[in-house]
């Protein structure tokens, strides 16, 4: 009997003997995609044999130990040491890695009955809108979600009520079907039960045999004060219900806060900007200014610039995760008068003339010089 040839591993995967293992990985999964039968019902032998060869020579090429025993002997050397296609291991876990989101199947090698396993539900969001104050305050709350929930009439089966659900007759109630291709055994979905192994006799008229009706749900909520655009709240247990008796999902409320009409917010402190007149900066004044729920009192001392900064501890918003409160940074800006009476004209005129501020160019080295030589240097 003639002895069959072998063609050569890396010729089989069309890759060079220096290949990496993803490189070889990825040379598998195109073979394997090409050659496997379901992709040519006219000629399943042959493709079968090519999927079966390319699967080899992977099994091999992908083990850092046969391939070297490869390298080294060519297929005599691998004879003793199970070359071939090898379906434990780590060769069994990549065959899960290339062929799972390509075929859609989970039990590639088995044809046993899929199991019905519970599964979470699914996760709502909500988006919520606060204006500053109740942001900064934090709020109690009731808000609507529309979300779908088991059928009352039918307790989620779809089922009309005295009907029940009988097994399905094309999977025998397993929710697969098994084909044999060549040396593999492929489960697939039923395509008549979608994979639930029981159908539905006469559907619910309720929710038309879906199991679940969409329902408005009424759930309370607590913002905690210091909350900003972007925060999301978890409200455990308030989302959609798990099929097959799993656990409900969550509720997230992702918050939008809208900006205030003079304060700028930055993290948990707040700054704002407050004019003042001349003569309260030059001479001093105490002011009743704006806050955050009330107003606060700020001392403006003698000779006070603009641009001078006030700091009011513990005024600001409140941390939303227990780090304390910020604080409250008031910018002052001295305004000059554009509009002067006479008298107001001549007094100003005097005081001029009594302060006599002379206008000398600043000293080389001082900082305004220096800002000058910036500018124009």
């Amino acid at each position: 009997m003639a002895k069959t040839h072998q063609r050569d591993y890396y010729e089989v995967l069309g890759v060079t003997r220096s290949a990496s293992v993803d490189e070889i990985k990825a040379a598998y999964r195109k073979c394997a995609l090409k050659w496997h039968p379901d992709r040519h019902p006219e000629d399943k032998a042959e493709a079968e044999a090519k999927f079966r060869e390319s699967t080899e020579a992977y099994s091999v090429l992908s083990d850092s130990q046969k391939r070297q025993i490869y390298d080294t002997y060519g297929h005599s050397g691998l004879s003793g040491v199970g070359g071939g296609v090898d379906f434990s291991g780590t060769i069994f876990q990549d065959f899960h890695d290339i062929f799972g989101d390509f075929f859609g199947f989970e039990d590639l090698f088995s044809g046993g009955r899929r199991s019905r396993r519970s599964q979470r539900g699914s996760d709502l969001r909500y988006d919520m809108t606060l204006t500053f104050e109740e942001a900064a305050a934090g709020v109690n709350t009731k808000v609507k979600i529309p979300r779908q929930e088991f059928c009352s009439a039918c307790n989620g089966t779809g089922a009309k009520a005295g009907t029940g659900v009988v097994a399905c007759q094309t999977c025998g109630g397993r929710g697969q079907l098994a084909y044999q291709q060549g040396f593999f055994t492929i489960t697939r979905t039923c395509p008549a039960c979608q994979g639930a192994g029981q159908i539905i006799k006469e559907r619910c008229t309720e929710c038309r045999g879906q199991g679940r009706v969409e329902k408005e749900r009424t759930i309370e909520l607590r913002i905690p004060p210091g909350v900003d655009t972007g925060t999301r709240l978890r409200v455990q247990g308030e989302g959609e219900p798990g099929p097959n008796g799993g656990p409900t999902g969550d509720l997230y409320v992702v918050l939008e806060v809208k900006e205030h009409p003079f304060f700028e917010r930055r993290g948990a402190d707040l700054y704002c900007t407050i004019p003042i007149s001349i003569a309260q900066a030059a001479l001093g004044a105490e002011l009743q200014v704006p806050g955050l729920g009330a107003d606060e009192k700020l001392k403006i001392p003698e000779g006070t610039e603009s641009g001078a900064v006030f700091r009011v501890r513990g005024k600001g918003l409140a941390d939303p995760h227990g780090g304390g409160k910020g604080d409250l940074y008031y910018h002052v800006r001295v305004l000059t008068p554009t509009k002067l009476t006479r008298e107001q004209r001549r007094l100003i005129e005097q005081l001029g003339a009594s302060l006599k501020v002379e206008n000398k160019p600043a000293e080389r080295g001082s900082s305004l010089f220096d800002k000058v030589k910036d500018i124009f240097g």
